[in-house]
């Protein structure tokens, strides 16, 4: 027991830790030469609406009990938010870190998942270089995309919930058919549960895709997007340009190790001294640690 409280007590300050390196790495990306006037004229404009919000009188804050002044609080940092989302420009800066976010978060609530309903404790990733599962990094952009333009429509909940559905099954299955098309792979099934539609789209996980997209664009997207912002500076530009190089690279690497270990199961060698490397640095052994929830061939690598 004290062993377990022990181990959150770390978890917590970790995590702690790691979002005050997060912030001071965030803040000092502001700094630095400055974008173009309309770029930097945009940022400013949409903070000017949230502050002009934060700033009105919230009508009898100051007293009252401290459950209603914190309601009060939340009432006003919502507002604040939706005002400067309906002044922002929604571009390839707020993209590709939702991508870098949704691929690392949604790895974690995978493991953590599987870890409750199964005891499972196996690596999840989908790349070759990194905590990342682009599956849930696609997903996360698609309904950033998606949910952005419904909320200035005005979108209701059970339009975001089907909605939302829809663009999880689409994922899945798109994700699992190429997977066994091109490469032979697997990386999860559904047809052992009896709601499963194909192999890799079932009811019960649409569900929870329509849940997660309501949570998402209910909850998570207006705060995720109002603490990206809008780019000022070049070094956030940079960095952006920097993850996304990166990202696409660690793509292709991975889909270059899939295709090779496609390759050798069939019995063809290495036909230039790129794949030679390949398949000296990421053998069958390594693609079987790394991805230990992946099977090739339907040989249980």
């Amino acid at each position: 027991m004290i062993l377990s409280l022990l181990t959150l007590l770390l978890v917590v300050l970790i995590v702690e830790g790691f979002v005050r390196v997060v912030r001071y790495f965030a803040d000092w990306l502001r700094q630095g030469r400055e974008l173009g006037t309309e770029e930097v004229f945009e940022a400013r404009r949409a903070e000017e609406a949230a502050e002009r919000v934060a700033e009105r009188d919230p009508g009898g804050a100051g007293g009252g009990a401290a459950s209603r002044r914190r309601a009060i609080a939340r009432r006003m940092e919502r507002d604040a938010t939706e005002a400067y989302l309906d002044e922002m420009h929604l571009g390839f800066y707020q993209v590709i870190i939702v991508f870098f976010l949704g691929c690392i978060g949604g790895l974690f609530v995978e493991e953590v998942w599987m870890f409750v309903t199964a005891g499972l404790t196996q690596s999840r990733v989908g790349l070759v270089w990194g905590p990342f599962s682009p599956l849930y990094g696609f997903g996360a952009t698609f309904l950033t995309l998606i949910c952005f333009e419904m909320r200035r429509h005005h979108a209701r909940g059970w339009q975001i919930f089907l909605i939302s559905m829809a663009v999880g099954g689409v994922l899945e299955q798109v994700t699992g058919w190429s997977m066994d098309a091109l490469f032979n792979a697997e990386s999860w099934t559904y047809e052992y549960l009896p709601d499963h539609i194909t192999q890799w789209v079932a009811w019960r996980f649409l569900f929870f895709w329509g849940l997660l997209g309501l949570a998402w664009c209910r909850v998570v997207m207006p705060s995720l997007l109002y603490r990206i912002g809008m780019p000022t500076s070049h070094r956030q530009l940079l960095f952006v340009i920097l993850v996304s190089a990166y990202l696409v690279a660690d793509i292709w690497m991975t889909l270059a190790c899939f295709n090779r270990k496609t390759a050798r199961d069939a019995g063809a060698p290495a036909a230039n001294a790129f794949e030679q490397w390949v398949d000296e640095h990421y053998s069958d052994e390594f693609i079987a640690n790394r991805f230990q929830n992946l099977v090739i061939g339907g040989d249980g690598q």
